[in-house]
């Protein structure tokens, strides 16, 4: 029978959304490597690199990058029944835990015991954030383009030296490549 594998898929998704998004503090990309984990290492529904375009696909579309991922994830396991069930999953842990953060707000504040877990999970977060540096830079320079490893420096000098807006940063790297790619078809003619 064919519903009881969507069944158990649907329930996996919606068990593995709620479970990233309860344990992702940080922002949008913290997501990735847990997507990372479950949905390519564990799973193999996708490739890293699937993996990489949907990250970038998150991070240009409105809305939270967490949400826009897990929502591609689900599509790309369920269609549209697994991004919905995705992105509501990936919705209801920080709806939870605001709301519960907001009616204790003055009591949080104030308590040293939350602030020294808070600046505790600031460190873990970093250190998430350099191993997804670490791996989207290893599948870039996987692809042996001088062109795309040349801008990985280049914009991290734009950005950091110079404080050039990072949407403009990244304007300017899709118009760049949406260029190269212009060149390399008139070239071949």
């Amino acid at each position: 029978m064919i519903l009881k594998p969507q069944i158990k898929t649907y329930s996996w998704l919606l068990a593995i959304n709620l479970f990233i998004s309860a344990f992702t503090f940080g922002g949008g990309y913290i997501v990735v490597p847990m997507v990372r984990r479950f949905f390519v290492v564990k799973k193999q529904y996708f490739t890293e690199e699937e993996l990489i375009n949907m990250a970038a696909i998150a991070q240009s579309t409105p809305g939270a990058i967490a949400i826009n991922l897990s929502a591609l994830a689900g599509y790309k396991v369920a269609g549209i029944p697994g991004a919905l069930i995705s992105c509501i999953s990936a919705v209801i842990p920080p709806l939870v835990i605001l709301s519960f953060v907001s009616v204790f707000y003055k009591i949080f504040v104030s308590n040293p015991m939350i602030t020294a877990v808070l600046k505790g999970m600031e460190a873990g977060v970093a250190a998430i954030m350099v191993d997804l540096i670490i791996d989207m830079c290893a599948l870039i320079f996987k692809q042996k383009s001088l062109f795309l490893s040349a801008m990985i420096p280049l914009s991290f000098i734009a950005n950091f030296v110079f404080g050039i807006n990072v949407a403009l940063i990244l304007l300017v790297c899709c118009i760049l490549c949406i260029l190269q790619i212009f060149y390399k078809k008139r070239k071949e003619k």
